[in-house]
């Protein structure tokens, strides 16, 4: 399935059992892109990652960064602020309290500060990327 077969599917707003297709699917392509680059398909990565931003669970913090972090080419398509549709300040909380052996959440936290250092985050709301994500995907 494409990108835009899978908007047409589940939109930008998925919920309940939609949104764990859209983690499987992820998973899926995570799994493809971190097998070989170009594997797995990093517009649809990105999109899933925005449905995901949509529901704002902090859960899916994680899961957000495993995807950003597949591969060269899903880093550079999958933003930063991705990772944030809980907030900002309540997703560093939550990276702060995610300490785990493999430091995937002290990574994705250290990206965090440093991209607010250099003002990726400057102005940033929920309100204000979800709006620029609806614009983008034409929803």
């Amino acid at each position: 399935m494409d990108e835009d077969a899978w908007l047409d599917l589940h939109g930008l707003h998925p919920a309940g059992a939609d949104l764990d297709e859209v983690r499987r699917l992820l998973r899926e392509h995570i799994r493809r892109e971190r097998r070989s680059q170009g594997d797995g398909d990093t517009a649809l990565m990105k999109l899933c990652c925005v449905q995901l931003f949509h529901a704002g669970a902090l859960d899916d913090v994680p899961l957000v960064w495993d995807a950003k972090t597949a591969s060269f080419d899903a880093d550079c398509s999958i933003d930063v602020q991705l990772l944030c549709g809980g907030g900002l300040d309540r997703t560093k909380r939550y990276l702060l309290s995610r300490r785990t052996t493999d430091g995937a959440a002290d990574a994705a936290l250290r990206r965090l500060l440093a991209c607010e250092q250099a003002a990726d985050f400057e102005d940033f709301t929920v309100e204000r990327r979800s709006a620029w994500y609806t614009a983008y995907y034409g929803s």
